[in-house]
């Protein structure tokens, strides 16, 4: 099967349990991450800034070029985020990559040598894939191995330059929550780190106004405010979406499992959560741990009901908000397709 093959790339989706990556290792075959081919094939000279995590991966990652911009550096954005890092590789005149890795991508680098790298949190994720929080976390931590500057929340323990949502910032940062001051504090500790003068790093605070499907503010109709936050795949990221908000909550849950348990996540749902409603192949133990933490639900059962019964008891002052805690292929292609659907639908609310 790989007679006459020197090298396999592999792709961030492919898991070490694939035969053909088992055949690899057992033929002594090199094995390696398509981050890995990336960074081996960036023009001399760039620098590149890794950031990685749980959460808050790509909104740190486009803040982060931002502030690069703001300072008149040339710069790529890619990884994790959209764009291969093979393919801004090509980009000869990039003076820096930022580049947005995931632990599936870091399962197989061997050389990838970070200037700056960032962790911004670690919370139990993708154990279907990993199997353990030790070997996630491990993966991980991988992004520090030979990286020259190390960035890392001050509450983990680890050496480097420390960061937390309390920090003094040259601005306060456009986009909303208690994590997003947070990621806006992990982006300016690397953007220091790189070099970049703070008034170039307010500059980019004060105006970046986000990504898509983490905490979008999709529409306001009647008093109504309509947010999507369908990359919030997993517990930890729906505690901080709705945690973001001190208004009253219409709150949309669920999709394909990840192996969580929600019982915490239930318990600890404030009360401004005034409704909620389940969708997809989670809600039953969703609606398990609910009813043990004796809260409120409908089973809505996808999300163009969920929608329509949210809109019919939001009152004005209250937020819907799709912050699932879920992953999205149940239903959906991914994560982007969801938030996509949730925008369609909300924007043909009469």
């Amino acid at each position: 099967m790989l007679a006459g093959v020197d090298l396999v790339v592999k792709s961030p989706g492919v898991p070490e349990r694939s035969p053909l990556v088992a055949a690899a290792r057992a033929a002594q075959i090199p094995v390696w991450s398509e981050v890995e081919l990336g960074y081996r094939l960036l023009p001399a000279g760039a620098r590149l800034i890794g950031v990685t995590g749980t959460n808050g991966k790509t909104t740190t990652t486009e803040l982060l070029g931002a502030m690069l911009r703001a300072a008149g550096e040339r710069v790529e954005v890619a990884g994790n985020v959209g764009r291969a890092l093979t393919d801004a590789a090509e980009v000869a005149e990039a003076a820096c990559v930022v580049c947005e890795l995931s632990s599936f991508q870091l399962e197989d680098v061997h050389t990838l040598s970070c200037d700056v790298a960032v962790l911004l949190n670690l919370e139990p994720d993708h154990l279907d894939r990993h199997g353990t929080f030790d070997a996630y976390r491990a993966a991980k931590l991988r992004i520090f191995e030979r990286a020259r500057s190390k960035v890392v929340p001050r509450d983990l323990g680890l050496d480097g330059i420390g960061f937390s949502a309390d920090d003094p910032l040259p601005a306060e940062p456009l986009i909303p929550g208690r994590h997003n001051r947070e990621n806006a504090a992990a982006a300016t500790a690397a953007a220091r780190a790189a070099g970049v003068p703070d008034d170039a790093i307010a500059q980019a605070l004060r105006t970046f106004p986000g990504v898509p499907h983490r905490l979008e503010l999709v529409r306001e109709l009647e008093g109504v405010r309509w947010v999507n936050d369908s990359k919030a795949t997993n517990t930890a990221a729906a505690r901080r979406g709705v945690a973001a908000y001190d208004a009253p909550l219409r709150l949309i849950l669920g999709g394909s499992l990840k192996g969580e348990d929600f019982g915490s996540f239930a318990r600890d749902l404030p009360q401004s959560v005034r409704s909620i409603y389940l969708i997809g192949a989670a809600t039953d133990e969703l609606a398990a741990a609910l009813d043990a933490a004796e809260r409120a639900f409908v089973r809505a059962g996808d999300l163009p009901t969920a929608v329509t019964r949210a809109a019919a008891d939001a009152e004005p002052g209250d937020i819907v908000l799709l912050s699932p805690a879920c992953a999205s292929f149940d239903q959906f292609a991914n994560f982007e397709e969801r938030g996509d659907t949730f925008r369609r639908l909300v924007q043909e609310l009469a």
